[in-house]
């Protein structure tokens, strides 16, 4: 496997790069999958029983979602289904380098990529999760408030670039300080909890316009941005561009902490692992 990463058909380093990030993201989802029976379904499947759920406990029981997020189901996948991709990479960002110690000091390939690979296969399975709101779209289309897609769906792209540039920042400063405090990975499943309620993603950020303390802290919450920029495709109310920007500059000052940390810690992770 080493040889293979390190070979030379790229010619320049970018494309070196680009090529080995490619090879082991495919690796990724090939071990994932090759399994499973369902293989690619289990993408759309996991998110569509989680959706669900959430749609009986917030929807039937506790009859949440007013008007101004209706219909809730949608309002809810706009939000989960990016959540997914963000606390998924960071949880297995906390086995980055844990999980394939000897081929990572096997290989002289940039450790970048084992963070960045990461990034991309949860991606690639977020992006194969979207059919699940078409999904759901559809069996609004006979009830009283069917969704809308409008033309701030573009915005969806925006907001994948800064998503990625988060998680990335984040799993340059995770990956590494796991190796050395093991505990980390305890308290970082810890911290997703409480970022899950933390975050808009069961109610949104116009809710919040009554509670100026709150929403202040929401703003400094750079999930707050991103989950506004998604939802905008079908609740323009809830793009909310101050949160954007906000998360934007949040996102880029993590991932150049991340780049610090990432560069200052990786010998010596590699004399640990």
């Amino acid at each position: 496997m080493s040889a293979v990463l390190e070979t030379r058909v790229a010619k320049s380093p970018f494309e070196r790069y680009r090529h080995s990030l490619w090879l082991l993201t495919v690796r990724d989802l090939k071990v994932r999958y090759s399994t499973s029976a369902l293989g690619y379904l289990w993408s759309i499947i996991d998110p569509l029983l989680m959706s669900g759920i959430y749609f009986l406990v917030f929807v039937v029981i506790f009859n949440r979602g007013g008007s101004i997020n209706q219909p809730y189901i949608i309002f809810l996948l706009t939000g989960l289904l990016p959540w997914m991709w963000f606390s998924g990479a960071i949880g297995d960002m906390t086995r980055a380098f844990l999980r394939e110690s000897k081929l990572i000091r096997s290989t002289k390939i940039p450790r970048s990529i084992w963070v960045m690979r990461i990034v991309l296969s949860k991606g690639i399975e977020f992006i194969a999760s979207i059919p699940v709101i078409a999904i759901f779209v559809l069996t609004t289309l006979a009830t009283k408030t069917p969704a809308h897609l409008g033309w701030d769906a573009f915005y969806s792209i925006l907001a994948i670039a800064i998503e990625a540039v988060l998680i990335t920042g984040i799993g340059l400063i995770v990956a590494p300080l796991v190796v050395f405090f093991r505990d980390l990975e305890r308290a970082i499943k810890l911290i997703l909890r409480l970022l899950f309620y933390a975050s808009p993603l069961v109610y949104g950020v116009s809710e919040l316009e009554g509670h100026r303390a709150l929403r202040v802290l929401a703003d400094f919450n750079p999930l707050t941005g991103i989950f506004s920029l998604y939802r905008s495709s079908f609740f323009p109310s809830e793009l909310s561009w101050p949160s954007v920007g906000i998360s934007a500059v949040l996102s880029l000052l993590i991932l150049g902490i991340g780049m610090l940390v990432f560069r200052r810690t990786i010998k010596t992770v590699l004399k640990e692992i």
